[in-house]
């Protein structure tokens, strides 16, 4: 059983009624984690001197992310404090976002669903494959079952998501996540070879499903 209450932000108690905000609310921010509510001294949309990294932003309520967020938003300010605009962008707030829900059998993501993908305006399709029936899982369980799905943007040829299903695939996801932020066409994919055998041999087994 999975229960998924939701989330609210943590904000009541730390003085945003005094900048203009309102307590207990989400912070909007831009690619270099500074929030667009609070204008700087240019008039510039969101230059200001406040950031917000991790959960309390609602882009990607996940630690790995609010790491990820806090990198960018030290390396941000850094590069103001000497005078220059950052060069960083946040580019995994949304579309790459790696996620693993800790069930038994896990659940892990990345990038986008068939639907999330349709509803963006993409032409999608989808590639299912048993992940029982790689070489590999017979030697990480016995009777192992688990499901593999591929979500490619047939107009760029690249993985839009992906998503596993079985014992121990949240030590797989990283593999599409690099694939997913690196938008890796297919035939360049066709070639980094997996080893044998290991879990890892879905990767090929999903490309020639597509028909590669």
């Amino acid at each position: 059983m999975l229960a998924a209450t939701g989330r609210t932000p943590h904000t009541q108690d730390i003085g945003l009624e005094t900048i203009g905000l309102a307590p207990g609310s989400w912070l909007e921010v831009d690619s270099t984690m500074r929030v667009r509510a609070i204008t700087g001294a240019d008039g510039a949309d969101g230059g200001g001197w406040l950031y917000a990294a991790g959960d309390v932003n609602h882009l990607a309520l996940l630690t790995h992310m609010g790491k990820y967020q806090g990198r960018i938003c030290g390396d941000a300010i850094a590069a103001r404090a000497r005078g220059h605009e950052p060069a960083v962008t946040d580019r995994s707030s949304v579309s790459c976002v790696p996620q693993v829900i800790f069930t038994v059998p896990e659940v892990a993501a990345v990038g986008l669903s068939a639907e999330q993908a349709r509803a963006r305006g993409m032409t999608v399709r989808v590639v299912d494959y048993e992940l029982g029936e790689v070489a590999g899982a017979s030697l990480f369980a016995d009777g192992y079952t688990g499901h593999a799905q591929m979500v490619v943007d047939e107009d760029r040829t690249t993985i839009a998501g992906m998503t596993l299903a079985g014992p121990g695939v949240g030590e797989m996801i990283h593999a599409a996540t690099v694939a997913v932020a690196g938008e890796v066409p297919l035939d360049r994919l066709w070639h980094a070879v997996p080893s044998y055998p290991t879990m890892s041999e879905v990767w090929l087994r999903l490309l020639e499903t597509y028909g590669l």
